[in-house]
């Protein structure tokens, strides 16, 4: 029985895409402010189709270009933090390659970067600080990888440092980017707290398979999870990258701790 309802949770997805990329991408193509909102329905619907119920807690940045930082756990994160509002991603190069999750990666405006290079991670701030000077809002796992859900990986801030860059942009000032913090927590499977022991089987992590797990994963019930923006982080010259990385941890790992109380006690 689960599996046949992973199969129809794969072809619902199926059903999704086919519904509604064409459309995203002619609005790529022209241009069309569409491009923004569609992967938003295109998250949530996904979301629906395999079971996956978000709590929201805090204000999102909405309009305001910002550079959003969260912990990273699974391939899970995208599809959650992708419903929440307009935004794009940051991803590690090799994912551009990757067939079909490449080109949709693309058709939502991901930038893409080289970690093992310091002249790709110089492009990418200034990729990164030309968009959020127009006014996007970019998400960056600064992990750099994902975790078994149980623990959180240093942070690094290289990237970081985009957001102060886009700072010295013409007719951008500090009140008009924001830093925040996201903490995603996955906290109940099949209306049960989630034990730390059960926590590794939602993460996707080290040399994990991707299709043996994403089925293992469809073929389990519903998830809750708990999504919380903490409160912008200042970008002004007397906040460095590191300090700001600092914080944006500690507001994150507090988060998840919170949220771990809160699905314990029910």
């Amino acid at each position: 029985m689960r599996g046949i309802c992973a199969g129809f949770r794969i072809a619902g997805a199926i059903g999704v895409a086919m519904l509604f990329l064409p459309f995203q991408a002619l609005s790529v193509a022209c241009g069309f402010r569409l491009a923004r909102r569609i992967p938003v329905l295109i998250h949530r619907n996904l979301l629906r189709l395999i079971g996956v119920r978000v709590s929201i807690q805090g204000q999102a940045p909405g309009k305001r270009p910002a550079l959003v930082v969260s912990n990273h756990v699974s391939w899970l994160d995208i599809l959650v933090i992708g419903s929440l509002q307009p935004l794009s991603f940051i991803a590690k190069a090799e994912v551009a390659r990757w067939p079909a999750v490449g080109q949709l990666a693309k058709l939502h405006g991901t930038i893409f970067i080289d970690r093992e290079r310091r002249t790709a991670t110089v492009r990418a701030n200034d990729t990164i600080a030309r968009r959020l000077a127009e006014g996007d809002a970019i998400v960056l796992f600064p992990e750099g990888t994902t975790g078994d859900g149980n623990r959180m990986l240093p942070f690094r801030s290289a990237l970081i440092g985009a957001a102060q860059a886009a700072l010295s942009q013409e007719g951008v000032n500090c009140g008009q980017i924001e830093l925040r913090p996201l903490s995603v927590f996955y906290t109940r499977r099949n209306g049960l707290p989630i034990t730390r022991r059960e926590r590794p089987k939602i993460a996707w992590y080290g040399d994990m398979e991707l299709a043996s797990h994403l089925w293992a994963f469809l073929c389990e019930g519903p998830l809750d999870v708990d999504v919380r923006w903490g409160t912008p982080i200042p970008l002004d010259s007397g906040n460095d990258r590191k300090t700001a990385t600092v914080q944006a941890q500690a507001v994150i790992r507090q988060s998840l701790r919170e949220s771990e109380k809160e699905a314990a006690a029910g």
